[in-house]
């Protein structure tokens, strides 16, 4: 395959992954913590984002297919899961959360949502099997298709630690207002994951 495969495969992941627009919401998952907790988790959410679509572009649907999971009903699922995510963050639940286990261990978004479904989505993980398809069994094509996802990942990573500097520049009052807009953008996000699902399985969309 040629550079203009590999062009459009970097395109296809970074509109998909949407690092831009996954760093504010990456700001208001982490409210309140620290720059070592926001390192962590970052570090933790991108590789195992790596990990998945990795595992996902090698083995294709055959994981899916082996559990009884269809990407459809893949794609309803995590759409539901992301949908309660816009609600705690629509209604502030994680703050309260927060304020209720001051003394406990906070909850980790790396694994969810970060990983999966934001970084390592159904579109993300389609995109990968299909990219990985045309490269027909070539371990050097193989190769380079992950290298241009992890790629973007390393973009991703880049502006989650810089996820700091962007909620002091916010503000708490900006940030709130940030974290209540992706809130919205998330639940009808959920809900295109679940439309999606539903018009794979035959539904009319």
């Amino acid at each position: 395959m040629d550079l203009t495969f590999y062009i459009s495969a970097f395109v296809t992941m970074f509109v998909i992954i949407d690092p831009i627009g996954l760093a504010p919401v990456f700001v208001a998952v982490t409210q309140g913590m620290n720059s070592h907790e926001r390192k962590r988790i970052a570090l933790r959410a991108v590789g195992l984002g790596a990990l998945l679509l990795m595992l996902f572009g090698l083995f294709g649907e055959s994981i899916l297919t082996f559990v009884g999971i269809s990407m459809p009903a893949f794609r309803i699922s995590g759409g539901i899961l992301l949908f309660l995510t816009a609600l705690d963050m629509l209604f502030e639940r994680r703050a309260k959360r927060r304020e209720d286990q001051s003394h406990e261990e906070r909850p980790d978004p790396s694994v969810f949502p970060l990983a999966t479904p934001l970084i390592a989505g159904p579109g993300a993980i389609a995109s990968m099997i299909l990219l990985m398809g045309k490269a027909s069994g070539h371990p050097l094509e193989m190769i380079l298709i992950n290298l241009v996802m992890l790629s973007v990942l390393g973009i991703l990573l880049v502006l989650f630690l810089a996820g700091g500097l962007l909620e002091r520049a916010l503000g708490r009052t900006g940030t709130n207002v940030i974290t209540r807009l992706l809130g919205m953008l998330l639940a009808a996000l959920s809900v295109q994951f679940v439309l999606d699902g539903l018009r794979d399985f035959g539904l009319p969309g």
